[in-house]
């Protein structure tokens, strides 16, 4: 029986899929549930299981964008695998054993009249650049120089250092696309605006140093780090100021009364924006729990559209690459996003008096269509409270309690 194997549709809004990786070659022997291809949509990349045992024809190549529901691969369920061959060791005769001993060398390509000689087009690219056929090897039939040729040489031989001018040409895949369509559109579509702020860490820090050992030993190894602060600060400014959590559709303005909140980590496919569901109602170690086991999944390709889903607002921590100021780009349809940079040392002023303190800038870009300057400027102050008085504002003055200790 011939079993053809359709694209599953990944999500509602996703009409087609992209091969980006068959795992498998023409005529393999498959076994059901086995991983046979890695498949980009615009959301996410999944892996295709086989549905049945067989041997598998392939009806798409790396690369092909392919329709929800068309036929990527036949299996033959009715062929049997085949026996795995027997390693049988033998000594060769002493003829062959001679034969194998004596190199084989192939004897040079005869020059013809075409051997070094340019295509028009490859002639026009070399006079230009003052370049002699004869310090070219052409690819063409018989050596003929074709354009690519020229054009290679032009590249390898236009610089005074001889450094390599090499280039290469990859597609890129349809998550990658995506990323970039929806890029593009926030800052064609929106009114982006961005505020900054600076952190003084030393009282997170201070509160990390002293329970972060015994965190890590009552929740299983899990570590205390810094996004299960700026999450619990996030949600209480946004808690404070709605309309930095809502968004517009169309000529309508909705607002949420939940914080779910998308955090920007790196993929093997590239930056993904998983979502913390309901952050409002999560502890500290909630939160850390919740955002280890997205950062996994999408470590290792398992994050899915509905792990992508919705969010209402944006945590992008550049810092952990060493940005020290950006301007995020919001992420539609929401209307902010916070950005996180590196903490660097920094003298202060404090009471009157220098001193030297973890400094970290933060950045919150917003659809200014619909939050206007004081709700932007009032949430990112909201934040940088929280996070400089986090006992008081975000553990309710008890450390201990709160990270459930």
């Amino acid at each position: 029986m011939i079993l053809e194997m359709k694209v599953p549709s990944p999500g509602e809004s996703i009409k087609e899929v992209e091969i980006a990786t068959w795992l498998v070659k023409d005529g393999d022997y498959v076994e059901k549930d086995q991983a046979i291809a890695e498949v980009d949509s615009d959301k996410a990349t999944l892996e295709l299981p086989a549905e049945a045992s067989g041997i598998i024809t392939l009806k798409a190549e790396e690369g092909d964008a392919v329709a929800v529901g068309a036929v990527v691969c036949l299996i033959d369920t009715a062929a049997a695998k085949a026996p795995q061959p027997t390693k049988v060791e033998q000594t060769p005769k002493v003829e062959e054993k001679q034969i194998a001993a004596t190199p084989v060398t192939a004897a040079p390509a005869a020059a013809t009249y075409a051997t070094q000689a340019p295509s028009p087009a490859a002639r026009k690219i070399l006079n230009e650049k003052n370049i002699q056929p004869a310090d070219i090897v052409g690819t063409g039939k018989d050596g003929r120089i074709t354009k690519e040729d020229a054009i290679n040489a032009v590249a390898s031989m236009g610089t005074p250092t001889g450094g390599s001018r090499g280039s290469s040409r990859t597609k890129l895949s349809m998550l990658r696309r995506k990323v970039a369509e929806r890029l593009v559109a926030a800052k064609n579509e929106t009114a982006m605006l961005t505020t900054f702020n600076e952190v003084n860490m030393t009282p997170i820090n201070e509160i990390r140093n002293q329970y972060k050992d015994a965190f890590k030993a009552k929740h299983g190894g899990l570590g205390l780090g810094y996004m299960s602060f700026f999450t619990k600060a996030v949600t209480r400014a946004l808690q404070l100021y709605p309309d930095v959590n809502s968004m517009i559709d169309g000529t309508d303005k909705i607002a949420y009364d939940f914080c779910d909140i998308s955090v920007a980590v790196s993929g093997p496919k590239g930056l993904m924006v998983p979502v913390v569901r309901n952050a409002e109602n999560l502890t500290f170690r909630g939160v850390e729990a919740e955002i280890k086991r997205l950062a996994i999944r999408a470590r290792d390709g398992q994050i899915t559209v509905d792990d992508m889903t919705g969010g209402t607002f944006t945590i992008s921590n550049g810092g952990v690459f060493g940005s020290m100021l950006s301007t995020p780009i919001i992420n539609p349809p929401q209307s902010g996003i916070l950005g996180m940079h590196n903490i660097i040392e920094r003298p202060i002023a404090v009471n009157g008096k220098v001193e030297i303190h973890p400094m970290m800038y933060v950045a919150l870009s917003y659809d200014h269509r619909i939050i206007d300057g004081r709700e932007s400027v009032g949430f990112l102050v909201a934040v940088k409270e929280a996070l400089e008085n986090p006992l008081e504002l975000l553990m309710n003055g008890d450390a201990k309690k709160a990270l459930e200790l």
